[in-house]
């Protein structure tokens, strides 16, 4: 079986397309993940970490309403974090993380409670995770669960339907 990283990687490529990430809970290891494969220039555009939630709405463009009504602990801010950042650097694909990894609560959610956005060119998405472990496995799998989502994305729009 093919490491996430690399199936994404193929099939950017392929495609001609781009990807750039926003980052909370997972403090940059995406990116870094996406950075760690031979060529990631191809098709890795750039990202931020915008672990201050001020950040994620002067950085991103994440409404005040969404972080009001919803929280940055929420399947609207992963996605208007996928949006803003795909906005920003002018990639085809944006991809973000938001959540809590613990120990403590945050917004009154507990630890393992994470989003992961995506945003396309006819896409804007979120997947909600459940995940358990401590910090740095909750962080870890978060990424492991980005990349997957997203690599089924992409396999997605490469199926013409009909």
């Amino acid at each position: 079986m093919k490491d996430p990283v690399e199936s994404v990687h193929a099939l950017l490529r392929a495609a001609g397309e781009t990807v750039a990430t926003a980052e909370s809970l997972t403090g940059g290891r995406l990116a870094a993940l996406l950075t760690g494969v031979p060529g990631a220039s191809d098709v890795y555009v750039g990202g931020v970490v915008t672990y201050a939630t001020e950040l994620k709405a002067s950085l991103l463009g994440v409404p005040e309403r969404v972080i009001e009504e919803h929280g940055v602990v929420s399947s609207e801010c992963a996605q208007a974090m996928a949006a803003g950042v795909r906005a920003l650097t002018g990639a085809t694909y944006g991809v973000a993380t938001t959540g809590v990894a613990g120990p403590a609560e945050q917004e009154g959610k507990p630890a393992g409670t994470v989003f992961v956005g995506i945003a396309g060119p006819d896409l804007v998405a979120a997947v909600a995770l459940e995940l358990r472990g401590r910090r740095g496995q909750i962080q870890d799998r978060t990424c492991r669960e980005a990349l997957s989502s997203f690599e089924q994305v992409l396999r997605r729009e490469e199926t013409p339907l009909g």
